[in-house]
């Protein structure tokens, strides 16, 4: 009878818990989110949508801006997951592997930009109390994350582009790779 009794109440427990870590975003990650979203709307409404369509039409058209570049600045600037938002001023054929690039560069940069992605600041910090621990500096280790993540989200970028086309074969499928009226 006693296992039972702590089955339910473990049982229950996991649902408080799942409780307090649902209020814990509503207090924290959630408003951030919002504001970086505000923000950005906001900085889109100044701009200008043409302008900013522009911008992606530019880097659309060049593998490196498209995958290395603007999901780059897309990340330094807004933080993830806010950056992920700009891919929809891509062509509908760029947006996945737009977003392939993006997110890793919300990894990949934040040994030396931690606002980034502040919610996986910890993983960071993990390596980086390892290293200091044998009292080396954590600087050249950020920059080389930072240098091969550039490289490595390229590649991710572009092979997913790649896959895209493959699942357009097997699917029988044409995205759009070019912006229309509506998008530019």
């Amino acid at each position: 009878m006693d296992f039972i009794v702590k089955l339910a109440s473990g049982f229950m427990n996991l649902f408080a818990l799942g409780g307090a870590q649902f209020v814990s975003w509503v207090t924290g990650i959630i408003p951030q989110v919002l504001m970086l979203l505000v923000l950005m709307n906001a900085i889109i409404a100044l701009a200008g949508e043409d302008s900013v369509g522009k911008i992606a039409k530019v880097c659309a058209g060049n593998p490196i801006l498209r995958y290395a570049v603007l999901p780059f600045i897309s990340a330094f600037m807004l933080g993830n997951p806010v950056a992920l938002s700009i891919g929809r001023f891509m062509p509908e054929f760029y947006k996945p592997a737009f977003y392939a690039s993006v997110t890793y560069h919300c990894h990949t940069n934040n040994g030396i930009f931690p606002h980034i992605n502040a919610g996986e600041l910890f993983v960071w910090l993990g390596i980086a109390n390892g290293v200091t621990a044998l009292g080396l500096d954590v600087t050249p280790l950020a920059v080389r994350y930072l240098l091969v993540g550039l490289v490595a989200n390229f590649i991710s970028g572009w092979v997913t582009e790649f896959t895209t086309i493959y699942v357009e074969k097997q699917q029988g499928v044409k995205l759009n790779r070019s912006f229309t009226k509506e998008e530019a």
